[in-house]
């Protein structure tokens, strides 16, 4: 398979692409920047112009991760750079789509599970409705998604309709060795701060890597899928179970909890965003394990002793 991957030179996107090359797929990368260290065939594109590297859109799998790292200060100039870093590339994606003669395959369109905002105790399958929250999680991740704001000039209905299969793919935090999320969970819990964010109730959704690499993969093969599917693990857990498995597992004493106050005041000072700490929702995987697929990492303490203890290859 051909697979055409916009924002595959950021952390997921390099996991996600030397994944299919190892099974035999043909990736291109979409990047405004040559990266010499990358293996795999590299097209310029702006994210937003639809140029020459439409026709490697004709037949393929188009797999769009394109946009900034919500890990940072909530401020209007950031909220504004995380929507337009996802809004502009999905409608030069969408637009370059909608003129092929021979569409796109099938279409995996990045999301988040923060499109439910501050869900609160419900489990949350992908029948849902979608909640509000956070403009710098919900509201963008709304943007993202909404037909209207990523086909500005009425194309993306067309795009779908005329052949192209599409899944959306709401992701909960990945897990993996190096990640963002991980990174700034561990540096926390080594530098003390690892007690629970606030009341340490709110649910967090997560998933391995390694599983989220197999979703990918089932979700470019089983035509039988489109739509909204969750990308995240069967067992979320709250706040304050996760972050007592990552003391446990680091093998730090028992910290304070952290109060929301602080934890504000203190997200100010990392440049981070204190709602991804203090706010939360219980997203399940249905439509997955509905179509019979297999997690290999559901739980969440041996997800992170492989991912934390157990030696590795780097990919």
């Amino acid at each position: 398979m051909k697979i055409v991957l916009a924002g595959g030179t950021g952390t997921l996107g390099r996991r996600i692409a030397a994944d299919l090359a190892d099974r035999g797929d043909d990736v291109v990368i979409l990047t405004r920047r040559v990266r010499d260290e990358l293996p795999y065939r590299q097209i310029l594109w702006d994210g937003a112009t639809v140029e020459d590297w439409a026709e490697e859109l004709s037949g393929a799998a188009v797999i769009n991760l394109a946009g900034e790292l919500v890990d940072r200060r909530p401020t209007r100039a950031n909220v504004d750079l995380l929507r337009a870093s996802r809004v502009r590339p999905t409608c030069a994606l969408v637009e370059a789509a909608a003129v092929l003669a021979e569409p796109p395959l099938v279409w995996l369109q990045a999301s988040t599970l923060a499109i439910y905002g501050d869900a609160g105790e419900p489990e949350l399958d992908e029948t849902a409705p979608v909640g509000d929250g956070p403009v710098q999680m919900a509201g963008v991740a709304r943007a993202w998604e909404s037909a209207a704001a990523l086909a500005e000039a009425a194309t993306f209905h067309r795009a779908i309709v005329d052949g192209t299969r599409q899944v959306v793919l709401r992701m909960g935090i990945v897990l993996d060795r190096g990640a963002p999320a991980l990174t700034r969970l561990t540096g926390l819990v080594r530098w003390g701060l690892g007690g629970r964010a606030g009341s340490g109730r709110q649910w967090v959704s997560w998933i391995h890597v390694e599983d989220l690499l197999a979703a990918v993969r089932h979700l470019l093969d089983d035509a039988s899928l489109s739509g909204v599917v969750h990308v995240t693990g069967p067992n979320p857990v709250r706040n304050a179970e996760l972050m007592a498995a990552l003391r446990a597992i680091l093998r730090r004493p028992p910290a304070p909890s952290v109060p929301a106050w602080l934890v504000r005041a203190g997200a100010v000072a990392l440049r981070t965003d204190a709602a991804l700490a203090l706010t939360g929702r219980r997203g399940v995987p249905r439509r997955l394990l509905d179509a019979g697929f297999e997690f290999a990492h559901p739980d969440l303490v041996p997800a992170l002793e492989d991912l934390l203890l157990a030696p590795h290859i780097a990919p």
